[in-house]
């Protein structure tokens, strides 16, 4: 079994026991969350679309860690005005692993 989830403005595919990184969070470490915007929910047969979320479903989660992702330079260059910049800049995440899927 499978589902589609909208967190932090982007769409994951996740099944049970699938660890993924997704916008940081606020929880701590090794509490459940409970992802309710399920966009789809298959189970390789049958196929729910949600219109524009399936009603009654939810994925289970565990916060597994927070973190700081690579780092990327950002490099801007004006040619022959003697002016340059660079910076980095790490995304902050929150690793989950999905507990389970409860489709409606």
């Amino acid at each position: 079994m499978y589902a589609v989830v909208r967190t932090g403005g982007k769409q994951y595919r996740v099944s049970t026991g699938e660890k993924l990184r997704i916008e940081k969070l606020t929880a701590a470490v090794g509490s459940e969350l409970v992802l309710d915007e399920v966009l789809l929910v298959g189970d390789g047969q049958a196929l729910k679309v949600g219109t524009p979320v399936v009603k009654g479903a939810s994925v289970k989660a565990k916060i597994v860690a927070h973190g700081l992702g690579d780092k990327v330079m950002i490099f801007k260059l004006r040619r022959r005005k003697n002016s340059k910049r660079l910076r980095g800049h790490r995304q902050a995440y929150t690793e989950i692993e999905v507990t389970g899927i409860a489709g409606a």
